[in-house]
Order: C-alpha cells, then sequence, then structure tokens
C-alpha cells in the first residue's frame, strides 16, 4: 500500500508523493509552542502525532527534515514579561527549557531546528517578506501605523478553512480593531509599537514595531526549508486564520504553491469537557508524571487514537496505558528466554508487515496497535504451549525493534541503585539458604522502598513501581 495522507486543503486522502522523489527528502513543518507559560497535555497530543509522522515516514526510508518553530514573542509572551517584570527574553526562557524537558520525557524526537521568532534573521526576512508585499499591492499600513494583509487581493484566501469571506464580514469572527482597516478580515503583519509593548521591538520601515504571528512562520518556514513545504503540521484550531494566512502572505511572495499537505490533529478533551483552569482540569506533562505516571504511558495515552479523532483524555485511560504497556514488557520478556533457547524446536512464525500497512494508511494508529496485540496474543499462544522456535522468537524481536522505532514506548532498563542492588543480593542468599523469613522481610524492606520482587525459576525479577 502506497502512503497516504488526509490533506486539510483538499478534504481527501491523497497518495504521498515528496517534492524529491529520487532522494526522498520531506521537509516538514509544525507549529511549536507559544512560551508565555508551560505547554499543557492537549499540545502534546500534536506533537507526538507529529513525532509519529516522522518516525514512520523514516521507517519507509523517507529523510525527513523536521523545523518546529517558537514564539517567543506575541501579546501574551509581553504581558506576561510586563506583569513578572523581567525582561522579555528572561521571562520566554523558562518556559522553553521547561518544553524542552517535556519532549524528553515524552520521547519526542528533537526537530531538525526550533527557529525562535526574536532571532534577527528571522526577524530581518519578516520584514523583508512584508516589503515585499507591500510593493505589490497585497498589504498596506493603516492609520494605526501597523501594516495589513489585503484579504480581498488574494483569491485563494479562505480555501484551506472552506471558509467564505462574505461569512467573514457579516459574523465579524475576526476581531475588528479601533482602527479603520479596509476589510475586517485583513490580519496584521507588522505591529506598530505602543506603550504595553515596553522595551520590544524592531526598527522598519513602517516604523518601530513587531512582527504579527501570522508572518513569523511563514518566514521561519521559507528560511529553512525553503519556498515550498511538503508538509505543514499542526491543530485544527491553527487552520483559521494562522494556516490560511500563512498560504496568503507566503504564496503572496513567492508565487508558488506553500504546501503540498496540511495535517491537522483534532482537539483534546479530558473526562469529556474542554480542557480548562476553572474547570480544574488543565494538565501539564508534570502533573500527569505527579501522579505516578512514567512519560513513555503518557505517550502512549496520547497517541492511540487516530490524529484525527478527538481524544479523551481520562485517568482510566492512562491506567489502561499501563496495561498496555506491561503486555508489551511481559511479552518482551518471553521473547527473549524464548530466543536464548538452545534447541531449535516448534513452529516457524514470522512477522507480517500489518503495522506498517496500518499506519500507511493516514497514520492509523489504532489499527497498527490492534495489529500489535493480535501478534502478541498469537506469539504467546505459542509460547505457552512451547511451539515458538527461538528462530521465529528472535525475528519477532526484531520486528519489535522496527515498531518500537515508531511507537518509542519500550521499558528502558534502570540500573539498580547500589542500597537496593545490596538488598537484593542479600535476599538472594537467605534464598539459597532457604531461610524464607529474612527472605520475605527483605521483600518487605525492598517494598517499602518503591521495588516489587517477583519469584521465577530463573531467579529474582525486580522492577520499580510506577511513581515511586
Amino acid at each position: 500500500m502506497a502512503l497516504r495522507f488526509f490533506n486539510t486543503y483538499s478534504r481527501q486522502l491523497e497518495d504521498f508523493e515528496p517534492r524529491d522523489l529520487t532522494s526522498r527528502k520531506v521537509g516538514i513543518y509544525t507549529c511549536g509552542p507559544t512560551v508565555y507559560s508551560r505547554a499543557h497535555i492537549g499540545n502534546f497530543r500534536a506533537y507526538i502525532f507529529e513525532d509519529l509522522l516522522q518516525r514512520h515516514l523514516e521507517l519507509r526510508n523517507y529523510q525527513v527534515h523536521r523545523v518546529m518553530n517558537i514564539t517567543d514573542v506575541d501579546d501574551k509572551t509581553i504581558r506576561g514579561a510586563r506583569e513578572a517584570k523581567i525582561p522579555l527574553s528572561e521571562f520566554t526562557a523558562q518556559f522553553k527549557e521547561a518544553f524542552f524537558e517535556d519532549l524528553e520525557a515524552l520521547r519526542i524526537k528533537r526537530a531538525n531546528e526550533f527557529p525562535a521568532a526574536t532571532e534577527q534573521r528571522y526577524v530581518d526576512r519578516m520584514i523583508e517578506m512584508i516589503a515585499t508585499l507591500v510593493s505589490r499591492g497585497l498589504a498596506y499600513q493603516a492609520e494605526d501605523k501597523s501594516v495589513y494583509f489585503r484579504i480581498n487581493k488574494f483569491p485563494d484566501y479562505g480555501k484551506l478553512a472552506h471558509f467564505d469571506l462574505t461569512q467573514l464580514r457579516s459574523t465579524g469572527r475576526v476581531k475588528n480593531d479601533e482602527y479603520d482597516k479596509e476589510h475586517v478580515g485583513d490580519f496584521a503583519l507588522w505591529k506598530a509599537w505602543d506603550e504595553e509593548d515596553g522595551d520590544v521591538g524592531w526598527p522598519s520601515p513602517w516604523g518601530r514595531g513587531r512582527p504579527g504571528w501570522h508572518i513569523e512562520c511563514s518566514a521561519m518556514a521559507t528560511a529553512l526549508l525553503g519556498d515550498q513545504v511538503d508538509i505543514h503540521c499542526g491543530g485544527v484550531d491553527n487552520i483559521f486564520p494562522h494556516h490560511e494566512a500563512e498560504i496568503a502572505q507566503t504564496e503572496g511572495c513567492t508565487g508558488k504553491r506553500f504546501v503540498c499537505y496540511w495535517m491537522h490533529c483534532a482537539h483534546l478533551q479530558v473526562e469529556g469537557q474542554k480542557m480548562s483552569k476553572s474547570l480544574g482540569n488543565f494538565y501539564t506533562i508534570p502533573d500527569v508524571l505527579q501522579k505516578g505516571y512514567a512519560g513513555r504511558e503518557i505517550r502512549y495515552a496520547l497517541m492511540r487514537v487516530n490524529y484525527r479523532m478527538p481524544l479523551n483524555f481520562t485517568w482510566e485511560g492512562m491506567e489502561e496505558a499501563r496495561e498496555s504497556l506491561k503486555r508489551i514488557d511481559d511479552w518482551l520478556e518471553r521473547l527473549h528466554k524464548t530466543a536464548a533457547m538452545t534447541t531449535d524446536q516448534g513452529k516457524d512464525m514470522q512477522p507480517g508487515e500489518q503495522f506498517e500497512e496500518a499506519l500507511d494508511d493516514d497514520l492509523n494508529i489504532s489499527a497498527a496497535l490492534g495489529s500489535l496485540f493480535e501478534s502478541i496474543r498469537e506469539t504467546n499462544r505459542a509460547m505457552d504451549r512451547n511451539e515458538l522456535n527461538a528462530r521465529s522468537a528472535k525475528a519477532w524481536i526484531e520486528w519489535w525493534h522496527r515498531v518500537n522505532s515508531v511507537l518509542r514506548v519500550q521499558k528502558e532498563e534502570e540500573a539498580l541503585p547500589p542500597e537496593i542492588g545490596a538488598l537484593v543480593e542479600a535476599r538472594n542468599v537467605a534464598r539459597l539458604a532457604k531461610d524464607w523469613q529474612i527472605s520475605d522481610e527483605l521483600r518487605r524492606e525492598l517494598s517499602s522502598r518503591g521495588w516489587d520482587v517477583r519469584d521465577t525459576k530463573d531467579g529474582q525479577i525486580i522492577t520499580k513501581r510506577p511513581g515511586a
């Protein structure tokens, strides 16, 4: 099956063909965080979808160049810095650091570049693009000294969102401001400086000011990926006006189709409700980690539903994620034992390609996980009957490595702290001496320190309890 993705622009599933078929290079631009606060689990649902996309493309032997922007100047970041009474760069630095910590916790692959909107080379490019739009009559400076894009001069404006401009005028969906723009939907490319901006601003041909949010992404995307991008991702809330504006201003500058495939992630709810601080259901990654869940469990919970379907985050769902990963852990343990057998008797069972083929179909993660757990059931049954030979077990382990290169949920071996290792060794000595009382006391001591012990014919297996 050919790779195919749902393109928001056409509202259809389309076979995927990168612009550079020979080298199989794929340029991806993903909308990153606005660093006025710590990103929440809804944000990371989108970032995990984008990570899954990149990893699957790489599994299929594409060379991915991914750029994720960081918005470190806008109304919210400036307001936050002003309220904290610290420079903008100092205010946003803490949330940039937190963002990268959370990426690490969720095993999200880092993009090739994380351009920040305040970097001078990108500000220069924004000014250059705005000047081009003004010279072509696609933008103008209004009475407030800000520069706006003329949406009426771009015939395709609204096609990504399938939006009728007459509706925009009649409903006032885009907030009008106090100054007289030519059209209620004209969006800001350059915002003139005002007192609330404080020391935030850059010189430009239109006076001191700062870039609008939309032009930031156009400038960074084209600076790093070129005039055309294979795939552009984001949340469904970015479709209008942000991505619609990106298309208009970028194509207005280049005269070329900006993006080949637009892919958008649906919203996340919490316990069936919109996530909101006022409802007490607003969670960051540290919030979930502090409840005793591991990063891989959060990753699985946020990944297991197709990106185009709304995801309902629940604590019951987190427990289900934990159980699912335990099934995988136990299965891998059995496979490794079977693979280590000296005899090679039993059935020859080889993995298929159902997992990869499911992801080929618009990242159908539900079907992919279904095929994974069906494979676990079949191979477990074979091992129960001693019918899976060592050669097959090794093949399944190799297959899992491919699967996990996309899922990234395998349990990572953790070295025992010295004091825990000493207790485990002491218990081993007690068991060899058949001193069951000491053995049980040591088990309880290990348990009180957050470690569970399971006795098997091959010896003790010790695991750290989640959240311990």
